[in-house]
């Protein structure tokens, strides 16, 4: 089984991550699914869908829940019944998920593209960023911006946040490996921990 990654956040969060290499129907064994989720992945068209939404359903196993241990708002946000904290994405070969006993969590995984630096305006002030000169290194750095605001967004978890005025992230090294990032929405500001990983071409942000 492929666990490409586990990693410790603190002592009451952690995530973890899948490399999807098995096929749908390898995926299947030893899962079982509530009526709703078998709906769901019957009706995605995509494989790519299909096996992402299986391979959630490891990742959850991995952790100590099931299928039905998951319910989603009316957002679209993931909870988990015992109310323990909890976020979910999928990005082609990746899927993830990160786990809290204590605090909300956001996570995303997003592949390195040339297009972010073309739609970049829309979600982050992009004269930050005319300093850098290698266009490979401007594409990882967009990419852990992005990442990190859909990381917060899914901690708020309301389809009101506009990323490029109401979320914010702090400017880092790569070196770093984390920074920080704030909601900075109707007169409040809450701060966040960020930290961020690439592997095979992919970017994978989380924040607590």
């Amino acid at each position: 089984m492929p666990l490409y990654k586990t990693l410790t956040v603190n002592d009451n969060t952690k995530a973890l991550i899948w490399k999807i290499e098995e096929s749908f129907d390898e995926l299947s064994d030893g899962i079982l699914l509530t009526q709703n989720s078998t709906d769901r992945v019957n009706s995605m068209k995509s494989e790519i869908h299909r096996r992402g939404f299986l391979s959630v359903r490891h990742l959850l196993k991995e952790v100590g829940y099931s299928d039905d241990d998951l319910w989603y708002d009316e957002y679209g946000k993931p909870h988990l019944k015992n109310g323990k904290y909890i976020s979910i994405t999928h990005s082609f070969i990746f899927s993830a998920l990160i786990v809290s006993d204590e605090k909300p969590v956001g996570i995303d995984i997003e592949k390195q593209r040339d297009k972010i630096v073309k739609i970049a305006h829309k979600f982050t002030p992009i004269e930050e960023y005319k300093s850098i000169a290698n266009h490979d290194a401007l594409v990882s750095k967009l990419t852990i911006v992005w990442g990190a605001k859909e990381s917060l967004y899914k901690i708020y978890g309301k389809k009101k946040l506009l990323f490029l005025h109401d979320i914010y992230i702090e400017d880092f090294s790569f070196e770093d490996e984390k920074t920080t990032g704030e909601i900075r929405y109707a007169g409040e500001t809450s701060a966040y921990n960020v930290h961020f990983l690439e592997m095979d071409g992919f970017t994978c942000v989380y924040a607590f």
